[in-house]
């Protein structure tokens, strides 16, 4: 079975209320998210980061501020940029989040409707990393040379891509150094595996029988 989707992502944090009131409070989010408390060792960029599409500045900026209010800290403020009006926050536990719209203008007044939720990996070789996936399954829905890769994974809630890790971490506003557990895993439906730069996934279905797991380099 090919890996084809991502069914959930699953972040590890310190205290798991507090989290969760966080992500609810900030920006609404219940089903894109899980939460494991986990007190494995991190330092620095993590080497991923969160992204929040959504369809106007309006929108960027009321969940910009509810993030803030709720306890996140701007690593870069909300701003207008040749590609759209942007900001990113770091979440309380240490999560780094991306809020952005490709509109310049405002249509009408903020809904806080998120349009789409993107996972991007930091990763130290694009081209072993999107063979990595191909081979289990995804397909590249856009790709440009070996700075970045965006897979197609259907009508997943969180979509998948690589970027270069100095890059995103310059994207996120942050030094790229960084040690121990990246504290997220995600799910999927090829069963449990570590991709080149040490991102685990485990099965989306842990009942299912007969899962392949990804490490075999092979899929089924």
């Amino acid at each position: 079975m090919g890996m084809t989707n991502i069914a959930f992502i699953t972040l590890e944090v310190d205290d798991t209320a507090a989290a969760q009131h966080f992500y609810s409070t900030a920006f609404g989010l219940d089903e894109q998210v899980r939460l494991r408390a986990s007190e494995t060792p991190t330092s620095g960029f993590r080497g991923f980061t969160m992204s929040l599409t959504v369809s106007q500045p309006a929108d960027v900026d009321s969940l910009v501020g509810t993030a803030l209010e709720a306890g996140a800290a701007v690593l870069k403020p909300v701003a207008k940029s040749f590609w759209g009006y942007g900001g990113v926050v770091r979440a309380p536990d240490g999560t780094i989040w991306k809020i952005a719209t490709s509109a310049k203008k405002n249509t009408g007044p903020a809904t806080r409707r998120i349009d789409g939720t993107v996972l991007l990996l930091g990763v130290a070789d694009i081209a072993a990393s999107k063979r990595f996936y191909v081979e289990r399954g995804l397909t590249v829905a856009k790709s440009f040379g070996r700075m970045y890769v965006e897979f197609d994974t259907g009508s997943s809630p969180v979509k998948l891509a690589l970027y270069r890790r100095r890059a995103l971490a310059k994207d996120a506003g942050v030094a790229p150094e960084g040690t121990g557990s990246h504290r997220i895993v995600l799910g999927g439906s090829a069963g449990p595996c570590t991709d080149p730069d040490g991102f685990a996934w485990e099965d989306a279905s842990p009942a299912a029988l007969g899962s392949a797991e990804c490490t075999d380099g092979k899929g089924m």
